[in-house]
C-alpha cells in the first residue's frame, strides 16, 4: 500500500464504513426511538399537571423535586438506546441477540406502563407492582447484556440504580397516602 492510500474498513461496528456505516446509524436511531418512545407513551399514560400532582402526594423527605425528573430521563433513555444498539451490533443483529433485547423491549413496555398506573390511575400499590416487576427485567436485562456487551450492560447501571430508587420512593409514597 502506498503513502497516503486508505484501506476501506470491512469491519460491521466501524461507523464510517459505508453501508454498514448507514445500518450502524439506523440501528442506533432506531433503538434510540424506542427507549423515547416509552417515555412518550409514559407521558401519555400519566394523564396531564403530573408536577402538581406529585407535589401533592406526601412524599418522605428524600424524594427528588419534581424538576428532576424532567433532567433524569432523557439521560437514561439515551443510556438505555445506545445499550441496546450496542447488543444489537455485538450480537451481529435481532436474532442472534433475541433473548437480550426482548428483555429489553419487555422492559420499556413497564417502563412506559408504570406513569399510566401511578399517575393515570393513582393505583399507588398497584404502581409499586409494575415497579417491581421492571426492577427484575431490568436486572435481567444486565445480565444478559453483559453476557454479550459489557459497556451495555454499564450503561444500563445508572437506569437501574434510578429504577431502584423510584421504587423506594413509590412505595414511599403509597405508604404515605
Amino acid at each position: 500500500m502506498q503513502r497516503g492510500q486508505h484501506t476501506p474498513s470491512h469491519d460491521p461496528t466501524d461507523a464510517a464504513a459505508g453501508p454498514s456505516g448507514r445500518r450502524q446509524a439506523l440501528g442506533v436511531g432506531a433503538f434510540l426511538l424506542l427507549a423515547f418512545a416509552a417515555g412518550g407513551i409514559g407521558s401519555v399514560l400519566q394523564g396531564s399537571d403530573v408536577g402538581a400532582r406529585y407535589l401533592a402526594f406526601e412524599r418522605p423527605v428524600w424524594a427528588p423535586p419534581s424538576w428532576a425528573f424532567g433532567v433524569v430521563w432523557p439521560v437514561l433513555y439515551v443510556l438505555i438506546g445506545v445499550a441496546a444498539w450496542r447488543v444489537w451490533r455485538q450480537a451481529g443483529g435481532v436474532g442472534a441477540a433475541a433473548w437480550p433485547l426482548g428483555l429489553w423491549a419487555g422492559q420499556l413496555v413497564l417502563n412506559a406502563a408504570w406513569p399510566g398506573v401511578f399517575f393515570g390511575s393513582d393505583a399507588l400499590w398497584a404502581a409499586v407492582a409494575v415497579i417491581g416487576m421492571l426492577d427484575l427485567v431490568v436486572v435481567a436485562t444486565v445480565v444478559t447484556f453483559a453476557r454479550v456487551d459489557r459497556a451495555a450492560a454499564a450503561l444500563l447501571a445508572p437506569y437501574l440504580a434510578w429504577i431502584l430508587y423510584a421504587t423506594a420512593l413509590n412505595v414511599a409514597i403509597a405508604a404515605a397516602n
